[in-house]
């Protein structure tokens, strides 16, 4: 197999960090990947639930499109966009 190859289950708990402004988006594991019908990587969905209680938890999201994803290192996920480029979502 090739060496740049990575396995979900060893990028799920690579945490995502914003380089443009030090952002920690919390790990792979607790954000979502939306996957087009080719296969490709097409956004990053950040869970913004700040509460550790359930019941006081809000459904904020943020879509970070996968080209901004500048590198995937040993246990992070690097993103560069700027905060007014995130699209944010409240169902």
């Amino acid at each position: 197999m090739e060496e740049n190859i990575r396995y979900y289950s060893e990028m799920e708990r690579f945490e995502i960090i914003n380089i443009n402004d030090g952002e920690k988006y919390n790990y792979l594991l607790n954000n979502d990947i939306i996957v087009d019908d080719d296969g490709y990587m097409r956004l990053l969905i950040i869970h913004n639930n700040f509460s550790k209680f359930k019941f006081f938890k809000g459904n904020n999201f943020q879509e970070v499109p996968w080209d901004n994803v500048r590198k995937i290192g040993a246990s992070t996920i690097i993103v560069d966009i700027e905060e007014t480029e995130i699209r944010r979502i409240t169902p």
